[in-house]
């Protein structure tokens, strides 16, 4: 492995939190206003998994993107 970053990773919520250095319900409350990284639901039903693709969490970081689930 080279130790370089698949942007098509899939991360969780807990994952992706101290990334944008949010904590993970700041991050539900971003999703749920819609203003949060883009983001996949998994399952459906207000329990699903969800799931933020590593390039959609660096391009909200960079200003590029605002949340629209998949």
């Amino acid at each position: 492995m080279s130790g370089a970053l698949d942007p098509d990773e899939l991360l969780t919520p807990a994952e992706t939190a101290p990334i944008v250095k949010l904590s993970v319900s700041t991050l539900k409350d971003k999703r749920w206003k819609g203003t949060g990284p883009r983001y996949i639901k998994l399952s459906p039903g207000r329990g699903g998994r969800i799931r933020y693709r590593r390039a959609d969490v660096l391009a909200w970081l960079a200003g590029g993107q605002s949340e629209d689930a998949a």
